[in-house]
């Protein structure tokens, strides 16, 4: 299984100025994702553990329900073989402490915190890269056998090691030059308020 992506060369511009001629640049995205109903999870869940999907389906409602009831609760509750969930705040800080008041909570947030099995599995699931350029012709395939993942909790990333390969589509056999690893400017994360800090 593999991460499908693909690069599309655009016209960037970076100003409303008319004589802006822009630049080219290869912007990646997702090449599909689909959301699977919750039907078709209980559907194969129930398959792999042998139980009817009736069972399956009363288990996974009510598992809902205590994940629920028990994180609006202030808990961190755990989420088989994916990691764990818990409720946070996002709000501005003030010196006095007669300014504090329910007002200066911005907004609430819902927090994963991913297992470590479940970055590993992450990092070492291959990305297959298609370069699209500006004319919509494919001209270039990246694979990346593992990577970095990275922590949502404070925007760090655990190295995998691995590699990459480059595969040029008009002669697949010959590899062209370059490769390495790209980059993002985005550190994702939860990102933080200027005017105050956070409260997870």
């Amino acid at each position: 299984m593999a991460l499908k992506v693909k690069a599309v060369e655009r016209l960037l511009k970076f100003s409303n100025k008319p004589n802006d001629p822009g630049v080219y640049r290869y912007v990646m995205k997702p090449e599909m994702y689909s959301t699977l109903t919750q039907a078709k999870v209980i559907k194969e869940a129930a398959l792999r553990s042998g139980v009817s999907q009736g069972v399956m389906k009363a288990c996974w409602d009510a598992a809902g329900e205590v994940i629920k009831a028990w994180a609006t609760e202030g808990h961190s509750v755990a989420l088989p073989g994916l990691g764990s969930m818990r409720f946070g705040l996002r709000s501005k800080a003030v010196e006095n402490v007669n300014d504090v008041k329910t007002s200066l909570i911005s907004s609430r947030r819902i927090i994963f915190t991913p297992s470590v099995d479940l970055k590993d599995e992450l990092a070492k699931t291959a990305v297959q890269i298609t370069c699209i350029d500006r004319n919509g012709n494919e001209v270039k395939r990246v694979t990346s056998t593992s990577g970095e993942v990275e922590d949502p909790e404070n925007g760090e990333t655990t190295e995998n090691g691995g590699s990459n390969s480059n595969t040029n589509p008009t002669n697949p056999t010959n590899p062209t030059n370059g490769g390495g690893t790209e980059g993002s400017g985005d550190n994702g994360g939860g990102g933080t308020d200027n005017s105050g800090g956070n409260m997870d």
